[in-house]
């Protein structure tokens, strides 16, 4: 990641500076998302952005499980330090999505209509699943291997040549 690209961005949020003691940590990670998309909600669109609550577990819900682990399904997800250390950018980026700073494109993942919003090298996505009348933040994380960079950059491609 390109540190000067994206100096536009709340600074991380560092495991190191709670001492190593987790439950602050994830109280710290936590009580960022909760600002955010909790006590007050971004729109996208024109369009509201609800949270998937359910499954609740240890009192959060889903939405934030997938903005701060990985993993296949809910019982296998495993918290990613980087995905907590940027839990501050997801809003911002859902909300430049017209200053030119985020590339945007529709994309379909098996029969799920979503959006995938990057940072200009494609080093950190925020997915939005489309509901119609409203979205849901998926996920947000970090793109580690050059291939998967390139991929999503041949996918905007793609749709901006559609898009003209």
């Amino acid at each position: 990641m390109s540190d000067e690209s994206l100096d536009w961005l709340p600074g991380l949020l560092h495991f190191e500076s709670f001492d190593g003691d987790w439950e602050r940590y994830i109280d710290a990670v936590y009580a960022v998302f909760r600002r955010d998309f909790v006590s007050s909600r971004p729109a996208f669109d024109g369009r509201p952005l609800n949270l998937k609550r359910h499954p609740i577990s240890e009192g959060r819900e889903a939405t934030f499980w997938h903005f701060i682990s990985e993993g296949q399904n809910e019982a296998e997800r495993v918290p990613d330090l980087r995905r907590c250390e940027r839990i501050a950018w997801p809003r911002p980026i859902i909300e430049a999505v017209t200053s030119g700073r985020v590339l945007c494109w529709p994309n379909t993942r098996g029969r799920e209509q979503r959006f995938v919003l990057a940072v200009e090298d494609f080093s950190y996505v925020v997915i939005l699943a489309d509901r119609g009348h409203f979205l849901l933040p998926w996920t947000a994380y970090c793109v580690e291997r050059d291939h998967q960079r390139r991929k999503l950059q041949k996918e905007w491609e793609a749709w901006k040549a559609i898009k003209g």
